[in-house]
């Protein structure tokens, strides 16, 4: 039986491709330093092989890698804004850790290595849709990373052979991720806030756009990604969104039915390094991995909302980190 590593496995994105590939049977190994992460997350993960280090640690990498067919790196900081105040150590995660993590899965000839991307490497380019062909523009460190991760795989492709993909990912959105972290997803923050009854804060005007993409159809992206034909997706780099987009106004009209919030909402100034608008182009992911979103926005926010009911139910504030 083959072996699935997921880097990041304590995190948001992670523990859910790992919870899925236990369903599904399969054999799972997983590493996380915990620096985002959370330890809750990795309940219900008991089969999972967990490794506790930095995917920096030449060491720990070595030994993950060892026997591995597929992995999937999820690992990273993932905040624009964090980003913005420590780009050392965001380019440390998310470059260094990545590079290592690319060397030690060439040594050990793993099959393949599917990259979380980032629409965030579009930066403010005003066509829409974003389409993989278009030049990146980050405008943050963190997109600066992302790209510099995108690079790297396909520099491994061509020098090394290994086989690689980069799911860029849409705002991903969903259970488990963290709502309590000025870093959080903005679902997951005005989810929480609005069912405890506070006001959340919408950065800029409101009517920024995002493609929110359900957890869901992240982790079936990267399955197909995991098991498509090389000659079609080796290398390249593919969008994993819904191709449609929603104004932060608008999803905070429908978080207002689904949590029965009817207090106010506050506008404070935009943030340095957040991107305007994003709208995705997934025709190459339809075609090459065969990929089609599974759920939509409004059915995956109610989702999401009644995933934190039970949470607060139960006395938690839904751990998990955002990606």
């Amino acid at each position: 039986m083959n072996t699935y590593l997921v880097t990041g496995a304590a995190g948001f994105i992670g523990r859910s491709i790992a919870a899925e590939l236990l369903a599904r049977g399969k054999r799972v190994r997983g590493i996380d330093n915990f620096s985002t992460g959370k330890q809750e997350n990795l309940v219900g993960l008991e089969a999972m092989d967990f490794i506790e280090a930095d995917v920096n640690d030449a060491a720990a990498v070595t030994q993950a890698c060892r026997g591995v067919d597929c992995i999937f790196h999820e690992a990273a900081i993932p905040s624009v804004p964090r980003s913005i105040e420590d780009p050392i150590g965001s380019n440390f995660a998310g470059v260094s850790g990545t590079v290592q993590l690319l060397t030690a899965a060439k040594d050990a000839n793993v099959r393949r290595f599917v990259y979380a991307g980032s629409s965030s490497v579009y930066g403010n380019t005003p066509t829409m849709p974003k389409t993989e062909d278009m030049t990146p523009s980050p405008i943050s460190p963190y997109a600066v990373t992302k790209l510099a991760g995108e690079v790297y795989l396909q520099c491994f492709t061509q020098v090394y052979g290994l086989e690689t993909v980069t799911l860029r990912y849409f705002n991903v959105f969903g259970p488990n991720q963290d709502p309590t972290s000025h870093y959080s997803g903005v679902l997951a923050i005005f989810t929480l806030k609005m069912l405890a009854g506070e006001t959340p804060t919408i950065y800029g005007d409101g009517e920024q756009s995002r493609d929110f993409t359900f957890i869901q159809n992240v982790v079936y992206g990267n399955l197909l990604a995991s098991e498509a034909q090389a000659e079609k997706v080796s290398g390249k780099v593919f969008n994993l969104a819904t191709g449609h987009r929603i104004s932060l106004n608008q999803a905070v009209e429908i978080l207002r039915t689904a949590t029965g919030y009817n207090g106010e909402i506050r506008y404070a100034a935009e943030r340095g390094g957040d991107v305007k608008h994003s709208l995705a182009d997934i025709s190459q992911a339809r075609e090459c991995l065969g990929y089609e979103p599974q759920v939509q926005f409004r059915e995956g926010l109610e989702r999401t909302v009644d995933w934190y009911k039970t949470i607060a139910k139960r006395g938690g504030s839904g751990a998990g980190s955002a990606q």
